[in-house]
């Protein structure tokens, strides 16, 4: 019995980096990018924008095939951004330093996790120079959408929330709650404007589901719409079905809006 438990402080920063390059790895198989050439009425579709926010220890780059999915004529004119997180020492990984938005206490992340605000609005701050970046070059914010996995899904969450216009939409893969209800003080009313994806996995050993079913009611309280889709089977990744789903929800929007 002994010896196992010796074992288990050692194993936990590993088993998180695995899981999330793992992820990774699996996502880079996974997608072969089309060589669709694009329609050529595409041209007056409008600007777009799509950020998407990694989780722990993952990089931007190495999310990027992710694009190669979103094969419809809507996305000719979409801007990509995948931005990494910067390293810093992160607690439940026992002080390791690897990519991360902002530090998480503890894993699993519950719906009861303690929430360190203060380095997360750091974070949002840094989002939000994306977002600003991106409409001051003539984006509409309709047609800005941010998406993040884990820990980048709490942050997209944050960020979409907190942003002071209504964007396009905010959506959140197995990601949880990383702030106290009173954040919503600092909310505009275009804010509550934007509406919420939320996709989770319900066999989610990191970040629990029901970290991930506390989102829904906590957004409805809050005067927002959110859509939430569980997963039967799926581990703390993310799967085809969810980014087809993805691109049907922003497809929906582009049309909407232009």
């Amino acid at each position: 019995g002994r010896p196992k438990m010796k074992l288990v402080p050692l194993l936990k920063p590993f088993l998180v980096l695995l899981i999330t390059f793992g992820f990774t790895i699996f996502f880079v198989r996974l997608i072969e990018p089309t060589n669709q050439s694009p329609p050529k009425n595409s041209e007056a579709m409008a600007r777009s924008f799509i950020l998407w926010l990694h989780g722990l220890g993952d990089s931007g780059p190495a999310n990027e095939p992710i694009k190669g999915l979103f094969t419809s004529p809507q996305f000719k004119n979409t801007k990509w951004s995948f931005p990494s997180a910067p390293s810093k020492p992160v607690t439940c990984n026992y002080g390791s330093v690897m990519p991360s938005w902002f530090d998480i206490h503890e894993l699993p992340v519950s719906d009861s996790s303690p929430k360190d605000e203060s380095d997360l609005l750091k974070a949002v701050k840094n989002v939000h120079a994306m977002i600003d970046k991106e409409i001051e070059a003539g984006t509409n914010p309709n047609n800005v959408f941010v998406c993040g996995f884990s820990q980048g899904g709490a942050l997209t969450l944050a960020s979409v929330l907190l942003y002071p216009k209504t964007l396009g939409g905010g959506a959140v893969f197995s990601g949880w709650v990383p702030f106290n209800a009173s954040i919503l003080e600092q909310q505009t009313p275009e804010a509550k404007k934007t509406p919420i994806l939320w996709s989770h996995g319900m066999a989610d050993k990191t970040v629990l589901f029901e970290a991930g079913q506390a989102g829904p009611p906590f957004l409805e309280r809050a005067g927002m719409t959110c859509e939430f889709k569980a997963y039967p089977g799926l581990a703390h990744s993310i799967n085809n079905e969810e980014l087809k789903n993805l691109e049907s929800w922003i497809k929906t929007r582009l049309q909407s809006n232009s």
